[in-house]
């Protein structure tokens, strides 16, 4: 291979979660939600629905399994972001350590998207 000629490096291509109750807005609190609405990102900023993912909610009365919630998380690894309506610190806490950026956004799911992709954008200027 010729070493003059640089590789493009490739776009980037991510996974986002979105918490809604049908798939249209983001309006379910991620303790709560038993459905996500998985899309993926490329750098373009186009994106497409994945898939859906089923969860067992984890607020239960304000009571919270550590275990569950870990669960959950694990069901989310391969997304960089989870867009929701609130969450908690507790849940925020351990899904940023899981490598997840958790981020409140409730509204239209594109909308909301939109948002974070100029999130993004903004961030690799920096």
């Amino acid at each position: 291979m010729d070493k003059s000629v640089k590789e493009q490096p490739k776009a980037e291509v991510y996974k986002v979660a979105t918490a809604s109750s049908d798939g249209i807005v983001i309006n379910q609190h991620f303790g709560r939600a038993d459905i996500f609405y998985i899309y993926e990102i490329t750098e373009t900023g186009k994106h497409r629905l994945l898939e859906t993912r089923t969860v067992t909610p984890v607020c239960n009365g304000g009571n919270h399994s550590d275990k569950e919630l870990r669960e959950n998380i694990n069901k989310f690894k391969d997304c960089k972001y989870i867009l929701v309506s609130r969450i908690g610190m507790w849940a925020a806490n351990a899904m940023e350590q899981s490598g997840i950026v958790p981020m409140e956004l409730p509204g239209m799911i594109e909308e909301s998207i939109g948002k974070l992709i100029t999130y993004e954008q903004i961030q690799h200027l920096f």
